[in-house]
């Protein structure tokens, strides 16, 4: 069995990502593990990881957390093992997530040092499961470039079979090519492609919006699969809002106190994905029936409409195992800017 630590060299690289694209790609029976978990939640009476749920979801894996995850909390796996018992568990569920596939891809933490002080860290990962490891590197093409440099230069690999990186999210791959592929290849790393940015991976469903902010949906529940790819706050006059161009854009969220029946109704009366009411304030009941009868969701929430704003420009478009659009966009690029032969 082929086993690839899949690991990032800064957070939200896109390694989940790339793991769904490649599986996509390869075509492969394999099994998942992420033996540090870095993002807790809890479905079905278990604690899971996020990225763990997620994969097991989209390819049907049929996993129980506690085969994909050793933990989630520096303090307590630091008392539960030490190195040799972290390298026996590591390999335990190695073996049983790998049993019957072809191939075993192991996520690792949010980074590439993430997990170091409890020997989680991926070069320990690709360590006990003599895994090649495979980097995901992302960012500005300052950063992608300078952590190139910094892996080549200041980790030690000697002992690691390193695949090689992938370079995600470019924004102009030609443009990344002509000023600087030259010299990473000159550094003799294995750059196995390059993949382009696209916008439509960093959309969301109206489902996810709610979960993300733990809201009640109190109208147009049929329309919580619709596609945001555009917010707006609604904090001024909803003859200002309407005249304001975004606000003509198709798919927008409107955020927007719950008291604000003229820009609720306006929301409803424009193409709006959905609707989020801050303070945790009602609108009126024929507000609620429009929305029923025009499927586009009402998401009821606490907290003032700036701190509903804030949270939700801070929250990250995670993958969910109903981004079906998603998922094979995301085999598409694999197999088209990947080098699968290197990988595999």
């Amino acid at each position: 069995m082929q086993k690839i630590i899949v690991a990032s060299t800064r957070k939200s690289a896109g390694k989940t990502s790339a793991i769904a694209g490649l599986a996509k790609a390869l075509r492969k029976p394999f099994g998942y593990i992420k033996p540090f978990g870095d993002r807790l939640v809890y479905r079905e009476k278990h604690l899971w990881d996020y990225d763990s749920a997620v994969i097991s979801g989209i390819f049907g894996l049929q996993d129980n957390p506690e085969d994909t995850t050793i933990g989630f909390q520096h303090s307590k796996l630091k008392y539960m093992y030490d190195e040799a018992g972290t390298r026996a568990k590591v390999r335990e569920i190695a073996e049983t997530a790998g049993r019957g596939k072809e191939l075993l891809m192991v996520e690792s933490g949010q980074d590439l040092t993430y997990g170091a002080s409890i020997h989680l860290d991926a070069i320990s990962l690709a360590n006990y499961l003599e895994a090649k490891l495979l980097l995901v590197v992302s960012g500005s093409d300052d950063e992608i470039v300078d952590d190139i440099y910094f892996l080549k230069k200041h980790i030690e690999m000697k002992n690691i079979d390193w695949a090689g990186v992938i370079i995600n999210k470019v924004h102009d791959v030609e443009d990344f090519k002509d000023s600087y592929l030259a010299s990473i290849n000159d550094l003799q790393v294995k750059v196995l492609g390059i993949v382009p940015f696209r916008k439509d991976l960093t959309h969301f469903s109206v489902q996810y919006l709610s979960d993300s902010l733990v809201a009640k949906v109190i109208g147009g529940e049929r329309g919580l699969k619709n596609t945001v790819k555009h917010i707006f706050v609604g904090a001024m006059s909803a003859d200002d809002a309407i005249r304001s161009p975004l606000f003509k854009k198709e798919n927008k969220v409107i955020i927007t106190g719950g008291d604000r029946s003229d820009m609720i109704v306006a929301a409803l009366e424009t193409s709006s994905a959905g609707v989020v009411l801050t303070d945790n304030i009602y609108p009126p009941s024929n507000i609620i029936s429009m929305a029923e009868n025009k499927n586009i969701p009402l998401l009821l929430v606490g907290g003032d409409t700036y701190q509903v704003a804030s949270r939700v420009d801070e929250m990250e478009p995670l993958l969910t195992k109903d981004d079906s659009e998603k998922i094979e966009l995301l085999g598409k690029l694999i197999k088209t800017h990947i080098n699968l032969e290197g990988v595999s």
